[in-house]
């Protein structure tokens, strides 16, 4: 989301002002899935129109769209390919993704591991960090917290719901856009090239 924006903002605003919008706009993303569940091509239209307005920008809502009409094209980080295609031999990967049923299997893709199941916002009827999405995800696998490993790079999406959650088998992997905060209990990982030595491969 950040290259996007650095892209279509960064050519007509100072640098001071693309980077608080970029965070602003972060910040609006999470506000905007915290209620009730809508369409993700208006959550991301909305945080855009208010990060806008918040840093006087002009709104363009052809713009905000491509926001969204951008996120299928995304591939994983380089490392993420071969760290899951070898958890995968042993252990069966679960997606809970904010993305909308449309858009997540051109990502999935390009994951290049299996997955037993892919669950997303739009199935659960709600986003992370709300606990009625990773609930959903529990009560379509027939599972307790107590069952699964949990793994992600972000503490206010999900590490600190899994924690609130009772999911004890936590990685965190430390992209460095989150400062680390040991209280949720963890393990720490650089990148995905390191999950397999967690889980004992």
């Amino acid at each position: 989301m950040a290259e996007k924006a650095r892209e279509i903002y960064g050519p007509r605003l100072a640098p001071e002002v693309l980077e608080r919008f970029i965070k602003n706009f972060a910040a609006y993303r999470l506000d905007e899935i915290m209620g009730d569940w809508k369409p993700y091509d208006q959550v991301l239209v909305n945080a855009v129109e208010r990060s806008c307005r918040r840093n006087g920008v002009a709104f363009d809502e052809a713009e905000a769209r491509s926001f969204y009409e951008a996120v299928p094209s995304w591939g994983p980080h380089p490392d993420v390919p071969a760290g899951l295609a070898r958890v995968a031999e042993k252990i069966p990967l679960v997606i809970l993704s904010n993305a909308m049923d449309e858009q997540i299997m051109s990502n999935v893709e390009k994951l290049g591991a299996p997955f037993a199941h892919v669950f997303t916002a739009q199935q659960a009827n709600a986003y992370k960090p709300r606990f009625r999405a990773f609930e959903y995800m529990l009560d379509q696998l027939g599972c307790g917290p107590q069952d699964i490993l949990h793994c992600s790079s972000s503490f206010r999406y999900d590490l600190m719901s899994a924690h609130d959650l009772g999911i004890e088998n936590k990685v965190w992997v430390n992209r460095r856009h989150e400062p680390a905060n040991p209280y949720y209990g963890y393990t720490e990982i650089a990148d995905i090239s390191g999950l397999p030595a967690v889980v004992g491969l």
